[in-house]
């Protein structure tokens, strides 16, 4: 096909996170357009292609870029970090296809942070569980505090993208607060930086000392739900298969 722009999700960063399909559609790609610390994480695996880069909060014009690329009839490839669709670059790229009605567009999936965190810390997703981000820059903080506290009473497991900024140092107390508000305050949690990249580090605490942990960006944080434990050095949310009989785990299969 001719005109193709592939939305690519990464994954949390290394090339072995990387799903077999992710990695053959970009060896088949001419260019790849992404944000700088996205390509970064990438360039080596991939040499040979050219790529382009914008920086953070120019998603527009990375996309406009992209579909402009694949226009001009050179393959190309739009990478996000994670899933292409969790918070990526997916919805963007098709809202702009409208006005480049030439161009095919595909997109293929990756592993999010909720899931690749998820394995580093053990089985905290194991039941109903809920992925917000706490960034403000498209979504009014009463949006954000509405949705924590709706899944908060609900006693889901909570997920929580970009926790935390200069802008925003104070963001993750907040919604500790929140959350506090239906949660008990030893309810197991995990703090999860860098994933699958250089530097990983993980940590197990109670909901009460994550209200005063410094988290950044590039830190994935779960709160687990009423029957989240801490098994060693581990984060397991039961779905109770060892508690609920033989109906759910033949319902499951």
């Amino acid at each position: 096909m001719e005109n193709e722009l592939w939305v690519v999700g990464i994954g949390p960063g290394g090339y072995e996170d990387m799903t077999i399909r992710a990695a053959s559609v970009l060896k088949e790609c001419d260019v790849i357009v992404g944000y700088t610390v996205y390509v970064d994480l990438i360039r080596e695996a991939f040499p040979g292609k050219e790529f382009f880069t914008t920086p953070m909060r120019r998603e527009e014009e990375r996309c406009r870029l992209a579909l402009d690329l694949a226009q001009s009839g050179r393959k190309t490839a739009v990478i996000c970090s994670g899933d292409a669709g969790v918070y990526g670059m997916s919805g963007l790229i098709l809202e702009l296809s409208g006005e480049y009605p030439q161009v095919t567009i595909g997109v293929i999936p990756g592993v999010t942070a909720a899931l690749s965190g998820a394995a580093v810390l053990g089985a905290p997703l194991m039941h109903d569980f809920a992925v917000i981000s706490l960034s403000d820059l498209m979504t009014p903080w009463e949006t954000i505090a509405a949705r924590l506290r709706a899944a908060a009473q609900a006693d889901m497991v909570i997920c929580l993208y970009n926790p935390s900024s200069k802008k925003r140092a104070d963001y993750l107390r907040r919604a500790c607060e929140i959350i506090g508000e239906w949660a008990a305050a030893e309810t197991v949690c995990a703090c999860v930086r860098q994933i699958g990249r250089e530097g990983q580090t993980a940590c197990i605490l109670s909901l009460d000392q994550l209200r005063e942990y410094s988290a950044d960006m590039f830190t994935t944080v779960f709160v687990g739900n009423s029957q989240t434990r801490q098994m060693g050095e581990y984060m397991v949310t039961p779905r109770g298969y060892r508690i609920g009989g033989g109906k759910e785990r033949m319902e499951s299969m």
